[in-house]
């Protein structure tokens, strides 16, 4: 049988008479391919599933056209232009590309993308005009088909196994961070994907008709005559260091991390040195990233437009007006539409505060007064701040000016600098409530800072001596002491009205039951069920019965029509 033919219905070209220039250039592009894998594959299975991917892609090209030439060349236009999106979101995410970049494609992460890179649509349309008459010239030359029999048997082959060796070695969730491996992640995490989607969903949830109680209609919200402004503070990458062993500091450090009650309270999170937005989502929704299972690192943008329970629609039940200032371009991870969703109604990214790069915290603070200056008039207000100096990289030195009189404390370098940074965002605070209380005597303020996660270097101290791979085992099992961050209680010109769930240890995703206790509103329907999960579970939330009181009470929420498609 032949497989592989070449055409009678036109003569050949003299440069390409006979088969060695058609098979030379399918040669190059084969070549060609192999050296893009021996410079972004590391290790033998990477390779291999690179390998198989390129199989695959071929494979796929030859069942609709039957030209090698033409299929290997738009294989490796494919691969290239793989490799290049993932070194674009490395440098803007520490992460490479994933499926689910491909799957959740929406407005805001391309706006994002031609916003951080704004040559990039002149550099595709260049690409384009280049590629395209090469591929239409190689096309009329290529004298070889293949049987579409054949391309579809060894495409299935090609994925039959990538799919066996992707199940086999699952893709590890530090493993994007490497900035390595882009085409056999890519595609590792496509068969990891399509499983979590056919075996659990976007979310974990019970079944329906389960015999969940029935949330209870919305009713009219009844606050107290003085209603406080609301400032919730995310404090980058902050938590006490003092739970490690041999780390010095400031004679006053652990005063940043006390409430206005004396008392220090810690704080469960579901990510430790990097991803902020689990925490984002944890604390406007009071849920849970993790029932999202592998799809967590694109909690934000799943979320946007189907969960719509959160504490600003809580607030706004009550005539607050809610803002959000974020640090960042609003189409990072979705989080503008991610916010909105959840009753954000003003949010005011990098692009209107004028922020370029990382600013001390006494910038977001300045932000966070101007908009009480110009809203306040209209009710009262809740306020989502970010503060961002102690973000990652601790070295060089951020700043130093704003420390003069800073002397060494004897831990490593980039120890030193993250507790110097902390020391500065103290500082910083402790002059915020300052101007709180002269700059608006006549107004009361409830504010509540939380550490988001870890720094990544945290995993170098918490436990001396420990290897890499038993401090990788102990975060892939969430040991506490690496998803352990604080919160802290604060108020200006208020009493805070009742602090009972503000429990000594508490998961990320309780916090808006605190603050809407703190300021003496009352708890609407699935917040007031939502405490009674908090109660039987001593302030866990998914850890608590392996996931099934996250899973029953997503269910609630999703019959309450509050969580939409998912």
């Amino acid at each position: 049988m032949t497989i592989i033919s070449r055409t009678a219905d036109r003569p050949a070209s003299p440069l390409l008479a006979s088969a060695r220039g058609p098979l030379a250039v399918i040669g190059v592009l084969h070549a060609a391919a192999f050296v893009v894998m021996w410079r972004t594959e590391y290790e033998l299975f990477h390779a291999a599933l690179f390998v198989l991917s390129w199989g695959l892609f071929n494979c796929v090209w030859l069942f609709l056209f039957r030209r090698p030439g033409v299929s290997a060349a738009l294989s490796l236009v494919m691969l290239c232009g793989l490799i290049l999106l993932s070194w674009f979101k490395v440098g803007i995410t520490w992460a490479s590309i994933n499926f689910l970049d491909f799957l959740i494609v929406d407005p805001d992460t391309v706006a994002f993308l031609l916003a951080a890179f704004p040559r990039l649509r002149l550099h595709l349309s260049v690409s384009v005009v280049i590629i395209v008459p090469l591929l239409i010239l190689l096309w009329r030359l290529d004298p070889f088909r293949l049987r579409r029999r054949t391309s579809a048997l060894a495409g299935a082959t090609c994925f039959a196994a990538l799919s066996a060796l992707s199940l086999a070695i699952p893709e590890q969730p530090w493993e994007p961070f490497q900035g390595v491996n882009h085409v056999s992640n890519f595609v590792r995490s496509g068969v990891s994907a399509a499983v979590e989607l056919v075996t659990h969903g976007w979310l974990e949830a019970d079944a329906a008709n389960g015999g969940h109680p029935a949330l209870a209609a919305a009713d009219d919200c009844r606050p107290p005559a003085r209603r406080p402004h609301i400032i919730m503070v995310l404090d980058e990458s902050s938590f006490d260091v003092r739970v490690a062993p041999g780390i010095k500091v400031p004679p006053d450090y652990g005063r940043h991390f006390r409430s206005f009650d004396g008392k220090q309270r810690s704080l469960i999170v579901e990510a430790t040195g990097g991803p902020t937005w689990y925490a984002e989502y944890s604390v406007l929704t009071g849920l849970s990233a993790r029932s999202f299972g592998r799809l967590k690192f694109y909690v934000t943008r799943i979320a946007a437009g189907r969960v719509e329970r959160g504490l600003p629609r809580a607030l706004h039940r009550c005539g607050y007006k809610t803002f959000t200032l974020y640090p960042d371009s609003g189409s990072f991870m979705g989080a503008r539409a991610f916010q909105k969703t959840t009753g954000i109604d003003r949010f005011v990214d990098m692009s209107e505060t004028g922020a370029s790069n990382r600013q001390p915290d006494r910038f977001y603070f300045d932000q966070v007064r101007h908009t009480i200056e110009r809203e306040k008039s209209g009710g009262p207000l809740f306020i989502f701040s970010y503060v961002t100096a102690n973000h990652f990289p601790w070295t060089p030195r951020y700043q130093p000016e704003l420390t003069p009189d800073w002397k060494s404390l004897g831990n490593e370098e980039s120890v030193d600098e993250y507790i110097r940074r902390q020391t500065m965002s103290a500082h910083d605070y402790a002059e915020f409530l300052a101007r709180l209380r002269r700059d608006f005597p006549d107004d009361s303020f409830l504010v509540v800072r939380f550490g988001d996660h870890q720094p990544w270097i945290s995993t170098e101290f918490l436990e001396p001596g420990l290897g890499d791979d038993a401090i990788a085992h102990k975060i892939m099992a969430f040991d506490p002491r690496y998803f352990t961050t604080y919160y802290a209680i604060d108020a200006v010109n208020f009493a805070p009205v009742d602090v009972s769930s503000a429990l000594d240890r508490l998961d990320a995703a309780y916090l808006p039951l605190v603050i809407q206790e703190a300021a003496g509103l009352p708890l609407d329907a699935s917040f007031a069920e939502q405490k009674k999960i908090m109660r039987r579970c001593d302030g866990l939330f998914y850890q608590c019965g392996d996931g099934a009181e996250v899973r029953r009470f997503n269910r609630i929420l999703i019959d309450a029509g509050l969580i939409k498609g998912l």
